[in-house]
């Protein structure tokens, strides 16, 4: 695996103010596979995202990228990991506004002071359709292109996972469909790994397997998936995450 989290809680708050965010969840995310989180507002998906990918940590449980448990690492040794094998893709871009397009892809790299794979690195540029692109800043960018320096950055220092939360919210359908399409070919021909959290059922429908989430718990998961059924699969937990499982495996 990739990355997974074993018998994952985490717990804001405390007394009657507390929220328990994940309840005793353990999944696994394949290498190279791209895996999709799901479920109502509040289901804890963004959370297992943020503990999995070690922006958060568990209150109880393990999280593990590859061999590796987060829980032992000290706060140093963590973001030296997320720096050198975990990529990011936010909803919000992300972007270092006085940096290039081309400084902003390669600036991971350049932070972990390693020597940056230049023929990856114009590789990438190309996957992503920049290449004209290159020296305009983030405000000069439309949304879309700037979710494509986004991708690419996460792919620069070829990671062993690219966690996404939400890549696709603050686009429109087309642009968003462009960057799903190059999420899809980033496992496809990069052999690449990406975990992606998302409330689309269309975008859910590029992935390999949807995993659903409701009350901070495991509750369905689907091979294969398809718009309509990641849509018919999320209205039945509408009644409860009974009726959502009475739905079976994939689409």
């Amino acid at each position: 695996m990739a990355a997974r989290v074993a018998d994952a809680v985490k717990v804001y708050g405390i007394g009657r103010t507390e929220v328990r965010a994940l309840d005793h969840v353990t999944v696994g995310f394949p290498a190279g596979r791209l895996t999709a989180i799901m479920g109502p507002s509040g289901s804890g998906k963004s959370t297992l995202l943020h503990c999995a990918a070690g922006l958060d940590r568990l209150t109880a449980g393990t999280a593990m990228i590859g061999d590796t448990e987060l829980e032992t690492l000290n706060d140093r040794r963590l973001t030296l990991l997320r720096r050198e094998r975990i990529g990011f893709v936010f909803q919000s871009f992300n972007l270092v506004p006085v940096l290039t397009a081309r400084e902003n892809i390669t600036l991971p790299v350049d932070l972990a002071g390693g020597e940056v794979d230049r023929e990856w690195v114009e590789t990438l540029i190309d996957a992503v359709g920049l290449r004209d692109r290159l020296d305009h800043r983030p405000t000069e960018l439309s949304g879309g292109q700037q979710q494509r320096v986004a991708l690419a950055r996460a792919l620069a220092g070829r990671p062993e996972v690219v966690f996404a939360d939400e890549p696709t919210g603050n686009l429109d359908s087309r642009t968003g469909a462009e960057v799903l399409e190059l999420m899809r070919r980033a496992v496809d021909e990069m052999e690449q790994t990406v975990v992606m959290v998302t409330h689309d059922p269309t975008a859910a429908g590029y992935a390999d397997e949807v995993l659903f989430l409701a009350d901070g718990r495991l509750v369905d998961r689907m091979e294969r998936p398809n718009p309509a059924g990641v849509l018919d699969r999320m209205k039945a937990f509408e009644h409860g995450p009974a009726a959502g499982r009475a739905g079976g495996g994939g689409s």
